[in-house]
């Protein structure tokens, strides 16, 4: 009798610490982290136009980020940029890009970051990423400088997929 009611002590506490490691697993979870898809509709860009698309895939990667972005723009060209750092405020290389060879990442808190992309070391572009509470929505607010020169401040609307 008494070795049943140790095993279903025993048993207790390890169905107990299961779920605790699930539960802490969950919220340590980057919401940024899958696959997003620009909704042209909500989102604003100043100048315009607007690009036709836009996917981006971020993946976890140490204490940072993989992100891989596809555009296309309203004359159908593709621009895919890629890069992989982590939120130390240190610029790493961003591949792909027209106007900036450099990103640096900030994490402000769980659902908000900040990227500064430069070129030889000046900053190009600002960008403050928020997801919503509940993971389905990121908007981000960037200003900066545009391939032609023109100054831009756009609100881009992303949806998880």
């Amino acid at each position: 009798m008494r070795a049943c009611k140790s095993a279903l002590i025993v048993g207790v506490i390890g169905m107990i610490l299961m779920a605790s490691v699930s539960i802490l697993s969950a919220q340590g979870a980057d919401p940024r982290v899958g696959s997003w898809h620009l909704n042209v509709a909500k989102s604003k860009y100043s100048p315009g136009p607007a690009p036709k698309s836009q996917m981006l895939k971020i993946e976890a990667a140490g204490k940072g980020e993989k992100v891989t972005s596809e555009t296309i723009s309203a004359t159908g060209d593709k621009t895919v940029t890629e890069y992989t750092a982590e939120f130390d405020g240190k610029p790493h290389p961003l591949k792909g890009s027209p106007i900036a060879d450099m990103v640096t990442l900030k994490r402000v808190d769980a659902n908000t970051t900040e990227r500064v992309d430069s070129k030889d070391g000046k900053t190009v572009t600002t960008y403050h990423r928020v997801v919503s509470k509940d993971g389905k929505t990121m908007t981000v607010t960037s200003k900066g400088t545009n391939a032609q020169g023109q100054a831009t401040s756009n609100v881009v609307v992303f949806e998880k997929h």
